[in-house]
């Protein structure tokens, strides 16, 4: 058996409506299951699926008891964070979706460049932003990250 990818990221949003819309109106994600679950003082949960249909963020109410890494900030100028630091989308044009982004609420973090990593270089296109909800989201043009590119094998 192997991993066949990712399925989802989950976060707890501080205000969910908010936090859907972005998602759905800015980066283009699709409303999917929605539910609720008393056991976890769960009110609200919903799956969004992205364009590809494939990857999903889980979106939970703030006030939701679920498993997570850390612990919960008691304030926005409290950071708390557990392994997770970011997550990435490959988007067709960083710069376009930056500014998508900001003009809905995201504040800059990095803004959109060029990064060479490595040798040999493999050369990236990026950006990050702080979503509306707190989320460290970086937009990615497409890159190969694979040790083929090189001529290297993995046994």
């Amino acid at each position: 058996m192997s991993i066949k990818g990712l399925a989802h990221v989950a976060i707890q949003a501080k205000d969910y409506t908010a936090t859907i819309a972005f998602y759905t109106k800015v980066l283009g994600f699709q409303v999917g299951h929605h539910w609720s679950l008393p056991a976890f003082q769960l009110k609200q949960a919903t799956m969004l699926i992205s364009p590809d249909q494939r990857t999903c963020i889980e979106v939970f109410d703030n006030e939701a008891v679920i498993p997570a890494q850390g612990k919960k900030a008691t304030s926005e100028e409290e950071i708390a964070y557990g392994a997770l630091l970011h997550f990435a989308f490959y988007v067709e044009d960083v710069e376009a979706i930056y500014q998508k982004a900001l003009a809905h609420g995201a504040k800059a973090y990095v803004e959109p460049g060029i990064l060479s990593l490595g040798e040999p270089p493999l050369i990236v296109k990026n950006a990050v932003i702080h979503s509306p909800n707190g989320e460290i989201i970086e937009f990615l043009e497409d890159v190969d990250f694979s040790p083929s590119r090189n001529g290297i094998t993995n046994h």
